[in-house]
């Protein structure tokens, strides 16, 4: 197979293989699991760039700011997402280089701080729904609502959390950066957790907002930019599954965009889940003409070579 340029998004969960033990330690084993992958794929010529969700781990900051509240300044969202791409991105860093190390590889790889910037506009910001952080009783929630002015919701009888706004992305602000890295031949790590969440003010300058965005979304973005290759996705899955969990589950090995269309609209994908993985690769397919693949991160390797993953193809 002749060099490409492909995009990696990898979830923020990848990283949590046991919700009862995530200790730093525990998330680099997991980083390095999905590292092994990758390396193999830069063993074969690609050049590669690498997002990754971070959803639990913004989730821990939260959670440490709150206990310390009374005695430290609490962490706007836009400054937790820049600490999560600081931290995950070395975990990945380490480990990549590690397994250059051990194939003979003398690649660099490097962490690039990513702002996306959002509309201001966006309607999300009317009607905040994303969760985020830690479950509240109603009296913890109400106080934040009251003093911190946080958007509240009931989540299914479990309680109360924080929701904020999930804006599109429209535009990855250091895309030159990334591009001149790719030109020199550094595998980069960029758009952690969706990017920084960033607006221009009237003057042109560039502020921070409390907002998530979807990581797929914004590494489709990255990946039609940079006219990637290959976009790939890589999730809990070998395969997307159509009747998922039923009896009837049917794996998919090849979809067309319209093939996407068709299960979206029958309702096979469930949103927060494999629905924005669907739309953001079906996104990058019907734009570029080029392929799209989901599949887990065992099988990055045999998704290339072997068959492995489901392959989306624009006809």
């Amino acid at each position: 197979m002749d060099s490409k340029l492909i995009v990696i998004a990898i979830g923020g969960n990848s990283l949590i293989e046991d919700s009862k033990h995530v200790t730093v330690s525990a998330q680099y084993e997991a980083a390095a699991k999905t590292a092994h992958h990758i390396a193999r794929l830069v063993k074969e010529g690609h050049r590669v760039v690498i997002a990754h969700g971070n959803g639990p781990q913004v989730g821990y900051i939260l959670l440490r700011a709150e206990y310390a509240r009374k005695i430290l300044h609490t962490v706007p969202l836009d400054s937790c997402v820049a600490d999560t791409q600081g931290a995950i991105g070395y975990q990945l860093q380490r480990a990549l280089d590690n397994e250059f190390a051990a194939l003979g590889l003398k690649e660099n790889v490097v962490t690039v701080v990513t702002q996306v910037e959002v509309d201001p506009k966006d309607k999300s910001f009317e009607n905040p729904t994303k969760p985020i952080g830690s479950f509240m009783t109603q009296e913890e929630a109400l106080s934040h609502k009251e003093n911190d002015g946080w958007a509240i919701m009931e989540d299914a009888g479990r309680g109360y959390r924080r929701v904020v706004a999930s804006p599109k992305p429209k535009r990855i602000v250091e895309l030159e950066t990334i591009r001149t890295l790719l030109d020199n031949n550094i595998i980069v790590i960029a758009a952690g957790g969706g990017g920084i969440p960033v607006v221009r003010d009237s003057d042109g300058a560039l502020q921070g907002k409390e907002a998530v965005i979807d990581k797929d979304l914004a590494a489709a973005i990255l990946a039609k930019d940079l006219n990637a290759d290959l976009f790939v996705i890589s999730t809990a899955v070998e395969k997307v599954c159509l009747n998922y969990g039923k009896p009837n589950q049917m794996e998919l090995s090849e979809i067309t965009v319209a093939d996407c269309d068709k299960y979206i609209a029958e309702g096979h994908f469930a949103p927060g889940s494999m629905l924005p993985k669907i739309q953001a690769i079906k996104d990058f397919v019907s734009t570029t003409g080029n392929t799209g693949l989901i599949t887990d991160p065992a099988h990055l390797y045999d998704a290339l070579y072997h068959g492995s993953g489901t392959k989306v193809v624009s006809k």
